[in-house]
């Protein structure tokens, strides 16, 4: 047995990642992934640890990691090293008689993803069988986190475009009431123009009957 805190690592990065533990041998013992590999690695030497877990630590002697850009990367790069390091702390349903699936429900009104042992029914599409079930659940995961993100930037699609389209209406209404104002102030400048035009009509009338009354009278 080894004490974990003899190999706990001083630094480590908090990109997404692919990490190792190996036994004295230099055997790799345990694989595994993180989106934060300084979070998932400082887990494994604190207390109250799963059984399994306390062993494999316990075990182990050192821990090493590869860095890499995203969680798709992490997957694969863990699928490769439990198929070719065949880690014995890595969980494999090897006597498992019944291989899972990846199942999607087609006749549901949203189609749902899940992962099913049961015998195929109608209305559902079935990928696989998966010989190895940890592997399967850990694209399983990562297509759910992929859907959710999906979700999210349709989501954020849909708010612009409601967004966008009440911007246009709010500018339809001012530019409509807008016009309707500029239309009234015409109006109103108009009937004064035209007042003003009646009113010099009318004045030159006056001016015109008033220089007749004057002849007459200096006749």
């Amino acid at each position: 047995m080894t004490d974990p805190a003899s190999y706990r690592p001083d630094s480590i990065p908090t990109e997404p990642g692919v990490y190792r533990f190996f036994n004295d041998k230099g055997t790799v013992i345990y694989v595994g992934k993180a989106k934060n590999l300084k979070n998932r690695l400082n887990s494994y030497f604190q207390k109250n640890l799963l059984e399994k877990t306390y062993r494999m630590v316990n075990e182990a002697v050192r821990v090493d990691w590869t860095i890499v850009n995203t969680e798709i990367e992490a997957l694969q790069l863990e699928f490769t090293w439990i198929k070719t390091e065949n880690p014995k702390y890595n969980i494999q349903f090897k006597d498992d008689k019944s291989y899972p699936y990846l199942a999607v429900s087609l006749t549901d009104e949203f189609p749902r993803l899940f992962i099913s042992r049961a015998k195929k029914r109608p209305g559902v599409k079935y990928f696989g069988p998966y010989a190895h079930a940890w592997a399967l659940r850990s694209s399983f995961d990562v297509i759910q986190k992929l859907e959710e993100q999906l979700i999210r930037e349709q989501a954020d699609r849909e708010v612009a475009e409601k967004e966008y389209e009440e911007t246009i209406d709010k500018l339809t209404r001012k530019m409509a009431n807008d016009d309707h104002k500029h239309s009234a102030k015409i109006t109103d400048l108009e009937d004064k123009l035209e007042a003003l035009k009646e009113f010099s009509v009318k004045r030159d009338q006056i001016d015109q009957e008033m220089k007749e009354l004057h002849e007459r009278i200096n006749r």
